[in-house]
């Protein structure tokens, strides 16, 4: 009789969300913090909010998984250039958490890409590395001696790529400098010896209002189990490639009939895509009952995690595609150049696709369409 009245406990560490930790997983009969929205996701991926009174166990069926989030905000440094380490960005943001929609961009990443606990420097090496590859690739700029209609253009580039990339809303944004807890000498250093260093010097402690956090290690030199960065990447083609296409449909209306179909083009080649990456052959198998060499399942992974890449310049142009038609409707010249950047990225996920499919690297893959 006393266990009736009992009240569900929250998941372990669920003091550190809002602090060190963005989201956690939930056990079934778990109770989610006061404040902190419930995230349950079924066996296919697909996503829905938890209706259940605080304090409640939140009920789960067989095969579903639940996280419970903190919608912040959080404060993390952020560089932007990669070789001047010592200039950050102090950025605060915090998790949408708009009711209307029907899935939510955060809620697509924890289904696509959480690996269990989600924590505040992971995430923030995740919008580190996004605002870089935008940066390096110009969809952002931000140029020395910024002007205040720059800074404003660059701030609002921001807000849109966070948001459509991670679901997340920028609060603030200012320029920091960073020298005193940054050793570049010692980034340098750990760079030209392959290993993965910290960024604060030694016996001086990052600002209080912030999160300092290592360095990426160069993709290029990152090691990683060919299996788990297969199933991991996999894993988003599968859940993203369809939202990708719906967010395609709706960034940016073309007016005249040559954009008309080239959307309609690009749309039919990420729907065929998502139909692909639904039959990919298993990484271990050359074909059913033969097993794949190490080497065959290391390129096989090599190409899925590159289609990763792909699909973040992907979300990275829907930004600037739904950037560009907030203030006015995009004109047919500035819509055909994005144009031409989707279909250099869908042709890139073509043949990355085609790749992982592949069973020799000599052999030429046939394209996702034919596959499909």
């Amino acid at each position: 009789m006393i266990g009736f009245f009992k009240r569900a406990a929250p998941p372990a560490e669920a003091c550190e969300l809002g602090r060190s930790a963005v989201a956690l997983p939930m056990r079934a009969g778990c109770a989610a913090p006061p404040g902190c929205p419930v995230v349950i996701i079924d066996t296919d991926g697909r996503t829905r909010r938890a209706t259940t009174a605080a304090g409640k166990p939140v009920p789960l069926r067989d095969g579903e998984l639940a996280w419970t989030y903190h919608p912040g905000p959080y404060t993390v440094d952020l560089v932007p250039l990669p070789q001047a380490p010592e200039l950050g960005l102090r950025t605060s943001f915090a998790v949408d958490a708009t009711e209307a929609l029907a899935q939510q961009r955060f809620d697509l990443y924890l289904s696509a890409e959480a690996a269990g606990r989600l924590d505040l420097a992971e995430l923030g090496r995740a919008v580190e590395a996004a605002l870089q590859r935008e940066l390096a690739q110009g969809g952002l700029d931000l140029p020395p001696c910024t002007t205040i209609e720059e800074w404003n253009a660059f701030r609002q580039g921001l807000n849109q790529l966070l948001y459509m990339r991670f679901g997340l809303t920028v609060d603030d944004c200012v320029p920091v400098d960073l020298g005193e807890s940054r050793d570049h000498a010692a980034l340098l250093a750990a760079r030209a010896a392959g290993q993965p260093a910290t960024r604060a010097v030694d016996g001086a402690p990052s600002a209080p209002s912030a999160l300092s956090f290592p360095a990426l290690p160069h993709e290029a030199g990152e090691r990683f189990e060919p299996a788990v960065a297969d199933a991991r990447a996999l894993r988003r083609l599968f859940l993203e490639l369809p939202c990708l296409m719906c967010g395609l449909r709706g960034a940016a209306l073309p007016s005249g009939q040559d954009l008309f179909r080239r959307q309609q083009a690009l749309l039919q080649r990420l729907d065929l895509l998502s139909v692909g990456a639904n039959a990919m052959p298993a990484l271990a198998l050359a074909a059913p009952g033969q097993p794949l060499d190490a080497g065959g399942q290391l390129r096989r992974a090599r190409h899925s995690r590159r289609a990763t890449v792909a699909l973040d310049e992907a979300w990275a142009l829907l930004a600037r595609m739904h950037q560009g038609g907030q203030a006015a409707p995009m004109g047919d010249a500035a819509l055909g150049e994005l144009y031409d950047e989707a279909e250099r990225i869908v042709a890139n996920l073509e043949a990355d696709c085609a790749g992982r499919r592949a069973v020799a690297a000599h052999v030429q893959a046939s394209p996702a369409g034919e596959a499909a």
